[in-house]
């Protein structure tokens, strides 16, 4: 199958792409620079050149596919409702460049405000109308297509996708505590992340693509919850820093604009996904893989 990934140079995506090609899939990955198609060549897939905000490319690369996979994402904080507007447009663009052909299109989302302060599974759907996160109504624009020909899935990862160069929520973090001196976790640490190894995404999204009916929809969980203070516990141990807790009042000033982030709880079930696309999560959770050392090797060599 020739696969046009969107997000090919990012974390997960670069995983998937790699996994394709294991698979035996031909991979076409966008690239928004020179660098980015270099190392999309060197993973052993085609570069295409373009950006979220350049339509026209992303319809052609999904047209010239036999099935779709988005993962790129605008992650920048301070303009969250530009943000989302880009990935809604991407999303129209990718559906209706492959309308009627019943190939695939697996989109992201994410689990941590589907059914905050419970333990969310598939059929659970976030509520667009509440106002938490302007990407809330993804998944109503990807599942739209799946009435207009489109073999249309959503992969829900955690909120926290770790191994070997992760540069999301765990790093943050980590900056944070080095910087600090202290490692902290919010009130007593209870509320849960998921978290999920990139590689075990990496095969969901790829079973998605190969297999999920259209209007699927799958968690990429590994470890359904892990309480925030087991995550301060163990930066705080490798950087040789006490784990401490900051009242919720005191998050935002502690820890900037990841406070709210790390504040949720948010646990995630994938017991549905597994049953469903015969997905077994089989690399290390997240605890396991912070105490693996990769994290703080370059804290280290700074210091």
């Amino acid at each position: 199958m020739r696969v046009f990934v969107t997000g090919a140079t990012g974390f997960i995506g670069s995983a998937i792409v790699n996994e394709l090609i294991e698979a035996g899939h031909q991979v076409v990955g966008l690239a928004r620079t020179a660098e980015g198609a270099a190392a999309v060549e060197a993973a052993g897939a085609e570069p295409h050149r373009g950006t979220l905000d350049d339509l026209d490319s992303l319809r052609r690369g999904a047209s010239e596919a036999d099935g779709v996979i988005h993962t790129a994402y605008i992650h920048d904080f301070s303009q969250m409702q530009r943000a989302a507007q880009t990935d809604r447009r991407a999303i129209e663009t990718l559906g209706a460049a492959v309308e009627g052909s019943g190939r695939p299109l697996v989109i992201t989302t994410g689990t941590a405000l589907v059914s905050p302060g419970q333990v969310a599974t598939e059929e659970d759907h976030p509520d667009p109308t509440s106002g938490a996160h302007p990407r809330l109504g993804t998944e109503d624009t990807a599942i739209a297509f799946a009435a207009r020909g489109v073999r249309v899935s959503i992969v829900r990862p955690g909120a926290s996708v770790h191994g070997v160069g992760d540069h999301g929520f765990v790093p943050v973090l980590i900056d944070i505590a080095r910087s600090k001196r202290v490692s902290a976790y919010i009130g007593d640490g209870s509320n849960r992340w998921p978290a999920v190894h990139r590689l075990d995404a990496a095969r969901l999204y790829r079973l998605a693509l190969e297999k999920a009916p259209a209007d699927s929809v799958l968690h990429a969980i590994g470890d359904e919850g892990v309480p925030t203070r087991e995550i301060a516990e163990v930066i705080g141990r490798h950087l040789d820093v006490p784990a401490i807790s900051v009242a919720p009042r005191q998050a935002g000033e502690h820890f900037g604009w990841i406070g709210a982030f790390f504040a949720l709880h948010a646990p995630a079930s994938s017991a549905l996904t597994q049953e469903r696309m015969g997905w077994q999560p089989t690399h290390v959770g997240l605890i396991a893989d912070l105490e693996q050392g990769h994290y703080f090797q370059e804290v280290r060599a700074a210091a």
